[in-house]
């Protein structure tokens, strides 16, 4: 297809890419608005309230690492069914922000497909290798970045689940995994970075601005949490722009977390190495 062919359809059919001309006045401010109601019912909520966590943390007495950064906690402690219940609720109203972002981008004119499984379906052997290998090796480098940054004093200590003995604990800290890969992955990869690049900023500026977005709601984990995702931001951001796929991130996301909240509920106060409270 030649340049002057693509140039003539209309803005909001070229996903992903600059938009030639520019994206009109109107059009523009609907969907700056678009993304701002989307992260302030989602990620960018928990971006401002981790910067508040932070604030508190570090004009409180004593060390960051002195202090818990708690995930996954009980939500009717002493009343396991209900607790089940609410931890389901959870996680189900979770993914709503990410419907939403799939009709935001429909209803301009973007087809899912072409920004979030390029070059065929969903369910690839090639997206679950690539997954798996993200997962190996981002995960070993975190986890040494982790207990590098808590030994210097500048992360809190993650207490990774605090979910009781039940027989529920470990398939709820499984979806609860799944349901941040989901959130996380299909909202900064392919809804943040997407708009921007449809908004006209160049593939720089909307890995970094997405990356940033990731590091910002991990600060109430410290200063290490957002530097460690602040870099996977980076990674992830640019493999996504290659890829062209957000299954992959996702599948690495979900492995990362079952990998420390399932290993935190295993290993908690059984080795010396891992940091407890």
């Amino acid at each position: 297809m030649s340049t002057s062919t693509v140039d003539k359809r209309p803005w909001w059919r070229l996903p992903d890419t600059p938009v030639p001309g520019g994206v009109p006045d109107l059009a523009r401010a609907l969907l700056w608005t678009e993304l701002a109601i989307v992260l302030l019912v989602s990620l960018g909520r928990s971006a401002v309230y981790s910067i508040v966590s932070i604030v508190s943390a570090l004009t409180a007495p004593g060390p960051l690492s002195s202090q818990a950064a708690n995930l996954n906690n009980s939500l009717a402690p002493d009343r396991p069914w209900l607790d089940l219940t609410y931890q389901l609720l959870r996680i189900g109203f979770a993914l709503v922000p990410v419907a939403l972002a799939a009709y935001l981008l429909v209803r301009s004119g973007t087809r899912l497909r072409e920004v979030w499984a390029r070059d065929g379906g969903w369910a690839t052997w090639r997206d679950l290798g690539r997954g798996a290998w993200l997962a190996l090796g981002v995960g070993s480098v975190g986890v040494v970045f982790y207990l590098a940054t808590f030994a210097l004093g500048t992360n809190l200590t993650v207490v990774a689940q605090s979910l009781p003995g039940e027989w529920w604990q470990v398939p709820v800290l499984v979806l609860a995994a799944a349901e941040n890969a989901v959130l996380e992955e299909f909202l900064v990869l392919g809804f943040v970075q997407v708009r921007l690049r449809q908004l006209g900023l160049g593939d720089s500026a909307a890995i970094g601005l997405a990356a940033l977005l990731r590091g910002s709601y991990h600060l109430y984990q410290g200063l290490g949490g957002f530097v460690g995702n602040l870099a996977m931001g980076l990674l992830f951001g640019w493999l996504f722009r290659r890829w062209g796929r957000v299954l992959p991130f996702v599948v690495a996301h979900t492995l990362l977390d079952v990998g420390a909240f399932v290993g935190y509920a295993a290993l908690a106060g059984r080795v010396d190495w891992l940091p407890t409270l």
